[in-house]
């Protein structure tokens, strides 16, 4: 079944939360104060999904596609500097 990307998007978006009164208003995933890039760094360090859920159990499949999603959004607002490698 293919889903529309910007339907399944703003679906995963909605599990986001920023709230100037929970950590800083830090994008978190609703419901907790886990911070969206907490997941992101600790998926992009090598952790498996599989032990980021066995570590955070209050946390789903879903959510952790939510960061994704959500980190996806942020790089197409705006650009992150990144070094550049030089021509060989």
């Amino acid at each position: 079944m293919f889903i529309e990307p910007k339907i399944a998007m703003a679906n995963l978006l909605d599990r986001i939360s920023i709230d100037p009164e929970v950590c800083g208003g830090k994008p978190c995933i609703k419901g907790t104060r886990i911070w969206v890039s907490f997941v992101l760094d600790l998926l992009a360090q090598g952790m498996s999904e599989t032990e980021f859920l066995a570590e955070y159990p209050q946390l789903t499949h879903d959510d952790v596609l939510a960061a994704i999603a959500y980190g996806a959004e942020a790089a197409r607002e705006r650009i992150i500097p990144v070094p550049v490698e030089p021509a060989e």
